[in-house]
């Protein structure tokens, strides 16, 4: 009974496939000029007004209140909007949708899930996010890197992306692990996951949580000697290894083998944070998907035992903010609807940090650790023209980001 569903399937991921190729936008075959009220400078931390970008091909080529109009030049003028760099989310799951995880990922075929993961893509660039972070397909394998390739290549409309395959390993017993037992194991498989196309790797370090007296309780998986060899096996190839870690030890264990990121983060110990601080170790804090999961619990005491893992979460970011780690934005996407996560920026503002702080924290830090630094994450000569608009000043509402009027990636447009 399967094989026919999945033989239709990859049928309509083809047709799916041809359709996005042959809508496609190009990019204008001449100078282009964004003309706005204003626009982000989110390095200085302040608002140009007013704002031209002139675009060539896929990058900028000026930038000021005044750029010169070349002779043929398309102007478009976004009104009264603020121009800023095209949004980063720095963990995502294309391949996941709101329902039953547990049921999504056995029970749908890799085509249909590959199906939804092109989809969801449209939604996030639709919605602002012209770079992301796929944190793996939970079940589909390497079928992210096919994704990730069409984008790349502009046959089907998307974030560009950076990939990872799979966790190392999951706690459940699901079709989607990737189990191992050792370093030796670790390395082994990382290095199956690198041939499959994956960009870095992601280890699930920590899980399932609990809340004793207080304190997050969570087990660790992988001692720092094992994520150290992780570590120094993705730094032979060039790439970077992220945990998921919401708690101690894991997350110690992980910022003194050097890995990149640490996702979630919900309780840092002082030793863990003067480390990030120190190796510049990215915190991502996906407050979003901790308040979906709180507000869409099955249960009343699955609700509570949410809020209660929130609540902690909140009083640890304000002390996390304290100590000077560094942040990088990611919502956690694909369990909530695709194309909703500026939420993410709204919940950081909330909780402790300004939205200048913010956005510097998704456009600048996220452009490194996605490994784009000095492409994307700055209206700048040179940089790739990931450019979007909105109403508004983020620097003084933030929830603007929610509605992007205007997108354009490697200078081709999107949305107007």
């Amino acid at each position: 009974m399967t094989k026919p569903r999945a033989a239709l399937s990859l049928m309509y991921l083809l047709l799916l496939a041809r359709f996005a190729a042959a809508q496609a936008p190009a990019a204008s075959p001449h100078p282009v000029v964004l003309h706005a009220a204003r626009m982000l400078d989110v390095k200085a931390g302040r608002i140009v007004s007013p704002a031209e970008i002139l675009v060539l091909g896929d990058r900028i080529a000026e930038v000021g209140s005044t750029v010169r109009h070349p002779s043929g030049a398309e102007v478009i003028d976004v009104g009264d909007r603020t121009l800023l760099p095209g949004l980063i989310d720095s963990h995502i799951h294309l391949f996941l949708h709101p329902g039953a995880e547990d049921l999504q990922t056995v029970q749908e075929s890799v085509p249909e899930r590959t199906i939804t993961a092109a989809l969801a893509a449209r939604e996030d660039l639709m919605a602002g996010f012209t770079a992301e972070r796929d944190m793996g397909t939970e079940g589909a394998g390497s079928a992210d890197t096919a994704v990730r390739n069409a984008i790349n290549e502009g046959r089907i409309p998307g974030p560009r992306h950076e990939d990872a395959i799979g966790y190392n390993p999951e706690q459940h017993i699901l079709p989607n692990a990737t189990y191992a037992n050792s370093a030796d194991e670790l390395v082994a498989a990382m290095r199956q996951q690198f041939k499959e196309g994956a960009d870095f790797i992601k280890i699930y370090e920590t899980g399932a949580d609990s809340i004793r007296d207080g304190k997050l309780s969570t087990p660790y998986q992988y001692s720092e000697q094992q994520l150290e060899a992780a570590v120094k096996e993705a730094a032979r190839l060039g790439r970077h290894v992220a945990v998921h870690a919401t708690g101690e030890p894991g997350t110690l264990y992980g910022a003194q083998a050097g890995v990149a990121s640490i996702d979630h983060a919900d309780q840092l110990s002082e030793d863990t944070m003067r480390l990030m601080k120190e190796k510049q170790i990215f915190a991502v804090p996906t407050f979003t998907i901790f308040e979906y999961f709180a507000e869409h619990a099955a249960t009343p005491a699955q609700g509570a035992h949410e809020h209660q893992i929130l609540d902690l979460k909140i009083q640890e970011f304000r002390k996390q903010i304290a100590a000077g780690i560094p942040f990088a934005v990611g919502s956690d996407v694909g369990p909530f609807p695709h194309g909703t996560q500026a939420r993410e920026f709204v919940l950081m503002a909330k909780y402790g940090m300004s939205p200048l702080a913010v956005l510097q924290a998704d456009l600048i830090n996220g452009a490194k650790l996605l490994g784009w630094e000095g492409q994307i994450g700055s209206l700048e000569r040179g940089y790739l023209a990931d450019i979007v608009a909105v109403a508004g000043d983020p620097l003084q509402d933030i929830s603007v980001l929610s509605n992007v009027t205007f997108v354009m990636k490697n200078g081709v447009v999107y949305k107007k």
